[in-house]
């Protein structure tokens, strides 16, 4: 599972940080030799040992350009360094930039041309449904509940500023409460005892206290996550189990889409166009949902049960139009610090 701070606090964050077809042939490198290239990649990106990374072999083994792995940090992390970096980049590829930090991307000329999408899926609240069970507390659907005492010291979110899933959690909430609203609404979770993490991973895999199973330790029954979380505790159980033990607030979810592209200043811009064309292609496209747990885009791919049977579908999610997001993203970001953590 996938998880920004951009304009004036660029270098700030970055000191946080410290903390075509398949066979993707539709480009052909004008070099004599294929080149190794790498592909700057979000920290909950395998880098080893799954079907996703033995697809990228394949590929290297079927044009001779090897796939290197760099791993940036969470997806805010990782945009910044890339503006800061733009023309210059540490890499030729990068995946995974979201829809709520692509402005962060464009306006920082990241890319050579317009990014791809890859994936897509939903940042939702999950819950401990066994904590809830013996607790004799039904669990919260909506935004409106997270603020009822009922639910006082149960919520851990990521931090916006730094993590992509809280800052699809910040814009669901401003698409549900309008300006003015939204502030409004982030009072009452601090007063309702709402814990920040800077990262989706220490948010769900310290905080949350239905990771694993419950084997986290964990002190927060209720997390911002993703929809398709559930498939991934089925699939990692240990022992092995067929339910999932938690579930997702379906009226609490923000829509994300996920974008590859070639990173501006490449020294490789065909072989990187040729990995992208791959990333969109059935073979890699067909291990993203029990690997990174989202949707692929291409319509040829058949969801694999386990995740088609536990991953939560959204009706209606949350959206902020585009625009909307890079003229007010810096602002609303600043607004939620003030309001949260000072």
């Amino acid at each position: 599972m996938r998880r920004t701070v951009v304009g004036g606090a660029l270098a700030a964050l970055l000191l946080l940080a410290a903390c075509g077809d398949d066979s993707g042939s539709t480009a052909t490198s004008t070099s004599a030799e294929p080149a190794d290239i790498t592909m700057v990649v979000y920290d909950s990106f395998p880098t080893e040992g799954t079907p996703l990374n033995d697809a990228l072999a394949a590929f290297t083994a079927d044009t001779g350009i090897g796939v290197n792995l760099v791993v940036a940090g969470d997806a805010g992390t990782m945009v910044t360094k890339a503006v800061l970096t733009a023309g210059n980049p540490e890499g030729d590829v990068m995946w995974g930039v979201d829809n709520t930090l692509l402005s962060a991307a464009t306006d920082g000329r990241v890319f050579e041309g317009d990014p791809t999408p890859v994936d897509d899926g939903d940042v939702c609240v999950n819950y401990d449904i066994a904590w809830f069970t013996d607790h004799g507390i039904n669990p919260p659907l909506t935004l409106a509940d997270l603020i009822d005492p009922a639910y006082k010291d149960l919520l851990v979110v990521e931090n916006p500023a730094t993590s992509s899933p809280g800052l699809a959690f910040l814009l669901a909430t401003v698409a549900a409460q309008g300006e003015g609203g939204w502030q409004d609404y982030w009072r009452a979770l601090r007063a309702n005892g709402v814990a920040v993490e800077d990262s989706w991973t220490t948010a769900y895999y310290e905080r949350f206290s239905g990771a694993g199973g419950g084997s986290s330790g964990g002190d927060r029954p209720l997390v911002v996550s993703y929809a398709s979380s559930p498939p991934a505790e089925v699939v990692y159980a240990d022992p092995p189990r067929d339910d999932a033990p938690t579930g997702v607030s379906l009226g609490t979810c923000f829509h994300q889409t996920e974008y590859a592209g070639v990173l501006r200043g490449t020294d490789h811009p065909a072989e990187a166009a040729q990995l992208v064309a791959f990333l969109t292609g059935v073979a890699f496209q067909q291990e993203l949902p029990l690997t990174l747990f989202v949707n692929p885009v291409n319509p040829d791919v058949t969801l694999p049960d386990v995740y088609r049977q536990w991953a939560a579908v959204p009706t209606d999610p949350y959206t902020v139009d585009p625009a909307e997001i890079a003229a007010n993203r810096e602002q609303w970001q600043d607004e939620w610090t003030n309001i949260v953590l000072r």
